[in-house]
C-alpha cells in the first residue's frame, strides 16, 4: 500500500479533531472510529472524502475493541489505497486509542507521520497520576486496566509531531527526553508535516533488545526533568526486585527497559512504567540461552556481540528512567539492593531455581500491576 497514512490522536480530543479537520480536503480520506458507546457494544465509524460524510455502525466483535478496529480498518485502508481519488489517508484516533498498536496492524502500509495532540495545561498531571482510564469515562472495554498516565505517555512517546494547545513551558524539556525526534509545534496549521527529521519514527516500534536512548535525548537535568540509565550485569533477586519496584513510580514520568531475574535466567523481561502504572512482559529468550540464531535480526546480533560478556552473554539490566522530582540516588540504591549479592551469585543456578518468583505469571503476553 503506497498511499501515505497519517495518524492523529491524543487525549486532547478537541485539538486532535481540529488537526484532522486541517488535514482533510482534496484527495485526503479521513477515517474516525468513535468509541463513545463502546461499553454498549457499539463502535461508529465515520468516513469523510471529497465532500462525502458517512457513518457506519459496527458491532463490537468478541467484546474486543482492538479486534473490531483491526478487522474493520485493514480492509478499509486497502480499499481506499486502491482508489485513484485518494492521495492520503488520515486516521483520526479516538482518545482511548494508542497509536502504536494501530501501526503494528498497518505494518505493510506507509506511515507518513504519527501526530499527538497535547493539552499543555494537564498533560504532566495526567502523565504522573494514577487515575484509571475508566475513571475518566475513557475505558476501552470492561477489562481495560490502563491508567491515564500509560496512555498519555505512550501517545506522546510514539509521536513524530506533538501539537500543543498552548505554550510548552516545562513540557519542552520533558518531551525532548521522552520523544527526542518529535517536532513540538503549536496548534494551528499543518505545514510542519513536510519538515519531519530523517530519523522520525514514522510508526516504527522500538525493539525490546535495541538501544533505549533512541534519538540521543539530552541527559542533563533541565526544568526538573532528568534521565537516569541503570545498567548492571548480574540478575535481580526476584523477591527483592518486586519489593523495590515502586521506586520506579513516584516522581517518574517514564521508566522502561529490559531486565532479568535469577529464577528465570533464560528469559528477558520488559518493564514500562508511567505515573502510577507499571507493566511487565516477556521479551523473549536471551541469545545466550538459545543455540540457533536463525531469524534473529542483524541489529540485535550486532548489539549482542558488542556487549557480550564471557559469563553472562547478552544478559543484563538496562533500565532508563525519566524523572520529575524523584531522587536518582534513591532509585539507583533500590535497584542495586535488588541485585543478587556476591554470595547469592556464587550459589549459582541450583539455588536460584528455588527462589520464590513473583514474575512467574501465566503465558499471557504481559501482566499489569
Amino acid at each position: 500500500m503506497s498511499v501515505p497514512i497519517v495518524l492523529v490522536g491524543g487525549l486532547a480530543a478537541t485539538a486532535a479533531e481540529s488537526i484532522a479537520d486541517e488535514l482533510a480536503g482534496g484527495g485526503t480520506a479521513v477515517v474516525h472510529h468513535d468509541l463513545c458507546r463502546v461499553t454498549e457494544g457499539v463502535v461508529r465509524r465515520r468516513l469523510r472524502h471529497r465532500g462525502e460524510d458517512s457513518w457506519t455502525v459496527l458491532e463490537l466483535g468478541h467484546g474486543c475493541v482492538s479486534c473490531t478496529l483491526r478487522e474493520d480498518l485493514l480492509p478499509l485502508v486497502a480499499r481506499l489505497s486502491e482508489r485513484d481519488d485518494v492521495s492520503r489517508i488520515v486516521l483520526h484516533l479516538d482518545p482511548r486509542i494508542e497509536p502504536e498498536p494501530v501501526c503494528w496492524a498497518l505494518d505493510r502500509s506507509r506511515i507518513q507521520a504519527v501526530i499527538t495532540a497535547v493539552d499543555h495545561e494537564r498533560w504532566l498531571e495526567d502523565a504522573t497520576g494514577d487515575d484509571a482510564m475508566y475513571e475518566r469515562g475513557l475505558g476501552g472495554s470492561a477489562d481495560d486496566e490502563r491508567t491515564v498516565a500509560q496512555v498519555a505517555v505512550g501517545q506522546a512517546e510514539f509521536a513524530d509531531v506533538l501539537v500543543l494547545t498552548g505554550p510548552a513551558g516545562r513540557l519542552d524539556a520533558a518531551f525532548r527526553r521522552l520523544a527526542p525526534t518529535a517536532l513540538q509545534v503549536p496548534l494551528g496549521g499543518v505545514g510542519w508535516l513536510s519538515k519531519l527529521p530523517a530519523n522520525a519514527r514514522r510508526g516504527r516500534s522500538d525493539s525490546a533488545h535495541g538501544p533505549l536512548l533512541r534519538g540521543e535525548p539530552p541527559l542533563h537535568r533541565e526544568d526538573g526533568f532528568e534521565l537516569l540509565l541503570f545498567s548492571e550485569r548480574r540478575p535481580f533477586h526476584p523477591e527483592r526486585f518486586h519489593s523495590n519496584i515502586d521506586v520506579l513510580l513516584d516522581g517518574v514520568v517514564r521508566g522502561k527497559g529490559r531486565f532479568w531475574v535469577a529464577s528465570r535466567p533464560d528469559i528477558a523481561l520488559w518493564l514500562e512504567s508511567a505515573g502510577g502504572g507499571l507493566q511487565i512482559g516477556h521479551a523473549g529468550p536471551w541469545l545466550a540461552a538459545i543455540d540457533e540464531w536463525d531469524g534473529i535480526d542483524d541489529d540485535r546480533r550486532a548489539m549482542a556481540a558488542l556487549n557480550w560478556d564471557p559469563y553472562y552473554g547478552d544478559r543484563g539490566q538496562e533500565i532508563v528512567v525519566l524523572t520529575d522530582g524523584a531522587d536518582h540516588a534513591e532509585i539507583t540504591a533500590a535497584l542495586r539492593h535488588a541485585l543478587v549479592t556476591d554470595a547469592e551469585l556464587a550459589a549459582g543456578l541450583s539455588a536460584w531455581d528455588g527462589y520464590r518468583d513473583p514474575f512467574l505469571f501465566t503465558d499471557r503476553e504481559d501482566e499489569l500491576r
